[in-house]
C-alpha cells in the first residue's frame, strides 16, 4: 500500500512479531505478505495475507511488480495500490510457537507487532534487503510526476 502526502510517495511497511524481532529495526521491515494456498491465484493470496496481516481489505486497481528472491531463498510476489489507514490501528492475526525454547511452553504472538508508513528513503533502510527492489520499481512506476501533481495534504 502506499500513499501520497505532500507530493511524497510513502509506503506502508510491517515489523515481523514475535521474539526473534523483537529488538531489530532497520532491515528487517517488510511488505505484508505471507504463505501461498495449494493452487492459489497470487494476487488473491497476496491480497488475503494483507487483510490477515493488518485487518484492512486491500482494493485495487493493483499493479503488479517484479518477484523477488530473498536471502532464504523465498521468493515474493508483490502488488501495488494506492490506499490510506492509521497504521496503529491494524489488527494483525496471531500464530503460536515454542517460547522460550525447550520449554515446553507455548506462546501466541500477533504475526506483525507494528506498522508504519515510510517515504521511500526511509522505506529502503527499513525493508528487508531481499524486498528493496519493490521500493525502486514503485518510484519508478509513479514517476516523479504521481508527486509533482498531487495536492498536499495534511497528515
Amino acid at each position: 500500500m502506499y500513499r501520497i502526502r505532500s507530493g511524497s510517495i510513502q509506503v506502508l511497511l510491517v515489523h515481523p512479531g514475535g521474539p526473534f524481532f523483537r529488538n531489530k529495526d532497520e532491515g528487517v521491515w517488510s511488505i505484508p505478505k505471507g504463505e501461498i494456498e495449494q493452487d492459489e491465484d497470487l494476487l488473491a493470496a497476496a491480497q488475503r495475507e494483507f487483510e490477515e496481516e493488518t485487518g484492512l481489505n486491500p482494493e485495487g486497481p493493483f499493479t503488479s511488480l517484479a518477484a523477488v528472491k530473498q536471502k532464504g531463498g523465498k521468493i515474493v510476489h508483490a502488488w501495488t495500490f494506492e490506499g490510506d489507514c492509521d497504521p496503529g490501528a491494524l489488527v494483525s492475526n496471531t500464530f503460536t510457537m515454542e517460547w522460550p525454547p525447550r520449554s515446553g511452553r507455548r506462546m501466541e504472538f500477533t504475526e506483525i507487532d507494528q506498522a508504519e508508513f515510510f517515504d521511500l528513503d526511509a522505506a529502503r533502510r527499513k525493508i528487508n534487503a531481499g524486498q528493496a527492489s519493490l521500493i525502486d520499481e514503485l518510484e519508478q512506476h509513479l514517476g516523479g510526476e504521481a508527486c509533482k501533481d498531487a495536492t498536499p495534504q495534511n497528515e
